[in-house]
């Protein structure tokens, strides 16, 4: 499960990335008729100095900025509560003079909540691991936005209109 979990987180990453580098697609025109070679030559010249400036790089696959959040330890909701609730019940049954009752009872409930406690704490790192891909793809967006914005300056500067 936790390959399968990480390779989804992954694949959302990436994905989010690729939309994200496709709806930040600039379109420059040249102001001065340059030619082909010489914005091809322009272009290049601003991607080197915006990603000097900005210290991002859109032509590099996008990357975490941190680790992922770390898996809750695993403490035996199920078999644990109906093992609490087994003694519980014992207990219980022996002061009503049932014991071997009591204890089932107690299990069958230490059960159901111990299921229940494990379910929320699933819930709960599902929710941890989606905040962090969200806040992954929010913090790529705003890195590739400050490229852009260096990237577009540049251009402007060499009478380029951007888009």
């Amino acid at each position: 499960m936790k390959k399968y979990l990480f390779i989804t987180l992954g694949t959302v990453m990436i994905s989010g990335s690729l939309l994200i580098a496709q709806s930040n697609e600039l379109i420059i025109y040249p102001k001065n008729n340059q030619s082909s070679e010489q914005m091809e030559k322009d272009k290049f010249e601003c991607y080197s100095w915006a990603k000097n400036q900005t210290g991002f790089d859109p032509m590099q696959p996008a990357t975490a900025t941190s680790a992922p959040p770390q898996k809750g330890a695993s403490q035996g909701g199920v078999v644990r509560g109906a093992a609490g609730g087994a003694l519980v019940g014992t207990a219980a049954g022996a002061i009503a003079g049932n014991t071997g009752k009591g204890a089932a009872i107690g299990a069958a409930s230490g059960a159901l909540i111990g299921g229940m406690r494990k379910n929320s704490q699933r819930r709960q790192q599902q929710k941890a691991e989606q905040d962090w891909a969200n806040q992954q793809v929010t913090q790529y967006q705003a890195r590739r936005n400050e490229y852009n914005r260096a990237y577009s300056a540049c251009l402007e500067g060499r009478d380029y209109t951007v888009k």
